[in-house]
């Protein structure tokens, strides 16, 4: 499923358009919505195509996790592990501009590629009536960054995303000018220490009053992404060779586009026979998974195209391939 190269983007008005947003989520499709931070680009958290999509209409540059829009706690803790830290915060700021990283659940349903291929995934219970109607109405955790352009002003108004993403999103859920204005505070609770990994709608003294506890400084607003930022995060526990031309007997060959259809091996996965680069984003990670698990002694990926979602591929691979630090 390429995105289109242009898709009739329908104004919807809360609450009179909700069934309707709810009805384009489920087929896969974007919904831009209003949350009290700024309007997020939705789609089904579970569906790594859709997933995809986010990526693709943003013209985001790499697979970044993203945040899963849930309507409360308990649709939360299907999703993550919440520790005795993570629950605090919870109570305390949920509904609210707080994001919290947790352990994924072993009941979590968020999609590999909305994680990034994380074993962590960051939830968010907005404080908008529009917002909360809407995953109420889908029923599914909703992935949801800032509804702009990559490297564009986050949007508070929905003018501001059709300025940006009109003719590449299905609809946008107009629920009037967003009150906070910038995005959430995201807090990891992967251990017994929270960190702040972005400040943002959640001061840090509020955090650290409803932990009872001063919290270690705060690592930029590029933390959230910096266990990915690691040189061979992403490497499975097989050596990884890119742009293969040929098969072995003895390797697994993660495939686009069959282009090693007929060579040799113990394992292949193509990413996308058809050659869609969107659906070879949504495979990506469980795909390498998958032929890390084969019994395979290695790992031969077939070139993928640079172009569009290409990039941010070849991006991971790349880092799955890169030498073991110490």
């Amino acid at each position: 499923m390429q995105l289109p190269s242009n898709i009739e983007t329908r104004r919807l008005t809360a609450p009179q358009g909700l069934p309707e947003a709810a009805r384009i989520l489920a087929a896969g499709g974007l919904v831009a919505f209003p949350t009290e931070t700024v309007y997020g680009l939705g789609a089904d958290a579970t569906d790594g195509e859709a997933v995809a999509r986010i990526y693709a209409a943003k013209g985001r540059p790499s697979f970044n996790p993203l945040i899963a829009h849930v309507p409360d706690l308990a649709a939360a803790e299907r999703e993550g592990i919440f520790n005795a830290q993570a629950r605090a915060l919870a109570l305390a700021f949920w509904p609210g501009p707080l994001t919290l990283v947790v352990p994924v659940a072993p009941t979590g349903a968020v999609s590999p590629l909305a994680r990034a291929g994380l074993e962590s995934v960051g939830l968010r219970v907005p404080a908008h009536p529009v917002a909360l109607a809407l995953l109420r109405a889908f029923g599914k955790p909703v992935a949801a960054p800032s509804a702009n352009r990559s490297g564009r002003v986050s949007p508070t108004e929905a003018a501001h995303v059709a300025g940006d993403l009109a003719g590449r999103v299905e609809a946008i859920l107009d629920g009037g000018p967003t009150e906070v204005g910038v995005e959430s505070t995201i807090v990891a609770c992967l251990d017994e220490t929270p960190r702040i990994l972005r400040p943002g709608g959640v001061t840090r003294q509020a955090i650290e009053a409803a932990l009872g506890r001063s919290l270690p400084d705060s690592q930029g607003a590029e933390a959230i992404i910096a266990p990915g930022m690691m040189q061979s995060h992403y490497a499975p526990s097989r050596p990884l060779a890119l742009a293969a031309q040929k098969g072995a007997a003895d390797a697994a060959i993660l495939d686009f586009h069959g282009q090693l259809a007929h060579e040799p091996c113990l394992a292949r996965i193509d990413l996308s026979p058809a050659g869609d680069l969107i659906e070879a984003a949504a495979r990506l990670f469980s795909a390498l998974r998958r032929l890390d698990e084969s019994g395979a002694a290695r790992i031969l990926a077939a070139p993928v195209p640079e172009e569009g979602l290409g990039e941010a591929i070849n991006d991971r691979l790349a880092r799955a391939a890169a030498p073991r630090g110490l």
